[in-house]
Order: structure tokens, then sequence, then C-alpha cells
């Protein structure tokens, strides 16, 4: 899961079957500070997100997963939700503790 700002539209006027009516955004990613988080980047936006939303991304097979009709559909990026508040408790260390018989790769 990525947290993006959506900063623009992308018109495309050639596009896979089963993308048609898909609008793609272009997305700014942003850290757990909400600091820009490397370069803008190309979303499918299945909710309906607007310009300067922070929003909710999945990546990968999720991402096509996400797609309304047609599933399997050459998405890489897609805009899962809009996230309407965020509080968030960041400490400057993370804390891994394991219990026994877990598993610390799945």
């Amino acid at each position: 899961m990525l947290f993006g700002r959506v900063r623009g539209t992308v018109v495309s006027s050639l596009k896979y079957k089963g993308l048609e009516g898909v609008k793609l955004l272009i997305v700014q990613p942003v850290d757990s500070h909400m600091q820009p988080l490397g370069g803008l980047v190309v979303a499918a936006d299945t909710v309906m997100a607007g310009i300067n939303d922070l929003c909710v991304m999945a990546r990968a097979r999720e991402a096509s997963l996400a797609m309304p009709d047609v599933k399997f559909v050459p998405v890489d990026l897609a805009i899962t939700g809009i996230v309407d508040e965020l509080s968030a408790h960041l400490d400057d260390e993370l804390d891994f503790n394991l219990k026994s018989g877990q598993n610390r790769y799945t």
C-alpha cells in the first residue's frame, strides 16, 4: 500500500481493451511524513479521486485486480481509496517483535 497526492490528469487517445472509460491520474507518492517520495507516476483511478486528494494506491497485480470490469488488465498502479482523515503517531524507531513459531518472511 502506498500513499500519494493527485497532481493532474492524463489524456490517452488509445487504451488497452478493458481500460476504456478508466480515468488515469498523475500522482506524487508521499512518505510517512507526507513529503514527496520519488517522481510522478500514472495511476488508474477506481474511486473518482480529484486534484490534490490524498489517496491510497495498490501496486503490481493487486492494482489490476482493483479494476471495475475486466480483471488482469496491464495496470501497475491503481488508486483504491481516498483518505478523508489521517492520524499518525510516528516515532523514529520501528518495533519488530515476533512471537515464537511465526515465520518472519510471511
